[in-house]
């Protein structure tokens, strides 16, 4: 994937409010109750607060799915916590089949699936579908749809192994950036 094609598709995301208002009433309040809950720890907090690489990140999603409900606000919270250095982009993956069929796992069009991208739209890398926590706790309890119903109830516990999940591929995806020879080289340092 090229790093223009990249921005494009970066620049015609949805900010996060914006996204989850485009669902219906019910899917906007399943997301809400889920961003209500979401909250990086202090330690995590300033972790974040310290990225001085510029992460620009699409986020391929569906406002129905379950476990985009239970994942993206975690990501926006990460986002909010260095609105300097992280910009994520909301992208229905069904309006958006050219990069949903670029990121395919396993064979199927899995969401959330998260791009990472340097601040000129290299691309970094991707992630998806789920974190490693969310898997262990869906094969624990190996009951119901694979994909979680929106609006189900999650797990203090749970969801707090998640955003360490993600803060963990936030922070791998930085170090990587801090450490790129082509960046520092950029940047100076």
């Amino acid at each position: 994937m090229k790093s223009s094609y990249l921005e494009v598709n970066h620049n015609a995301g949805l900010a996060y409010g914006d996204y989850v208002r485009s669902g219906t009433p019910q899917q906007h309040d399943n997301w809400k109750a889920v961003y209500d809950r979401a909250a990086l720890t202090e330690a995590q907090r300033s972790l974040v607060g310290s990225f001085n690489r510029r992460i620009n990140v699409i986020a391929l999603t569906g406002i129905w799915c379950g476990d985009c409900v239970q994942q993206l606000p975690l990501i926006e919270r990460i986002a909010e916590a260095n609105p300097e250095a992280i910009d994520v982009s909301y992208l229905d993956r069904d309006k958006h089949r050219d990069l949903q069929d670029q990121v395919r796992i396993n064979g199927g069009d899995r969401v959330p699936v998260l791009l990472f991208c340097a601040e000129d739209f290299e691309l970094v890398g991707w992630f998806g579908d789920r974190t490693l926590s969310r898997y262990r706790a869906v094969a624990a309890r190996q009951l119901g749809p694979s994909c979680p119903l929106p609006g189900a109830p999650v797990d203090a516990d749970e969801m707090a192994a998640a955003m360490q999940d993600w803060v963990d591929e936030f922070e791998r995806v930085h170090l990587l950036l801090r450490l790129s020879s082509r960046l520092r080289q950029k940047h100076g340092d």
